[in-house]
C-alpha cells in the first residue's frame, strides 16, 4: 500500500471514531445595532434601558438593546442553538458563560475619534 492510502485511512479512521468536541464560541463587535447592554455598565448618555426598548424582549423590561426585542446577535445564537452572549462588562459572564462568547458593541462607537462624540459625559 502507498504511504498516501495509509495517511487517508489514518485520517478517516480517526474523524469517525476521535470524540467530536463542539465549541462554537460568539464574539459580537459592533455599534448599537448589536449592543445588547454594555452601555449600561458604562457612562455614557447612550442608553437603552428604559421603555419603550425592550416592549417585544421575552421579559418586556428594557435590556439595554437599542432595538425594542431581540437584536441580530440574538437571532444567530438562537439559530446555532446556543445561549445569547452576555455584555462583557455583565458580572454575569464568568465561568461556563465565557465558553458561550461575549458582546462587545457598544452603542455610539466608531473608528473615527469623532464618533459618538456627542455621547461623551462632561
Amino acid at each position: 500500500m502507498s504511504s498516501i492510502f495509509i495517511c487517508h485511512l489514518i485520517f478517516f479512521t480517526w474523524t469517525i471514531l476521535a470524540p467530536q468536541a463542539e465549541a462554537r464560541p460568539f464574539f459580537v463587535f459592533g455599534d448599537s445595532l448589536v449592543d445588547n447592554g454594555n452601555n449600561n455598565y458604562l457612562l455614557t448618555s447612550a442608553r437603552a434601558d428604559s421603555p419603550p426598548y425592550g416592549i417585544d424582549y421575552p421579559t418586556h423590561r428594557a435590556t439595554g438593546r437599542f432595538s425594542n426585542g431581540l437584536n441580530i446577535p440574538d437571532i444567530i445564537s438562537e439559530r446555532i442553538g446556543s445561549e445569547p452572549t452576555l455584555p462583557y462588562l455583565s458580572p454575569e459572564l464568568n465561568g461556563e458563560r465565557l465558553l458561550v462568547g461575549a458582546n462587545f458593541a457598544s452603542a455610539g462607537i466608531g473608528i473615527l475619534n469623532d464618533t459618538g462624540i456627542q455621547f461623551v459625559s462632561l
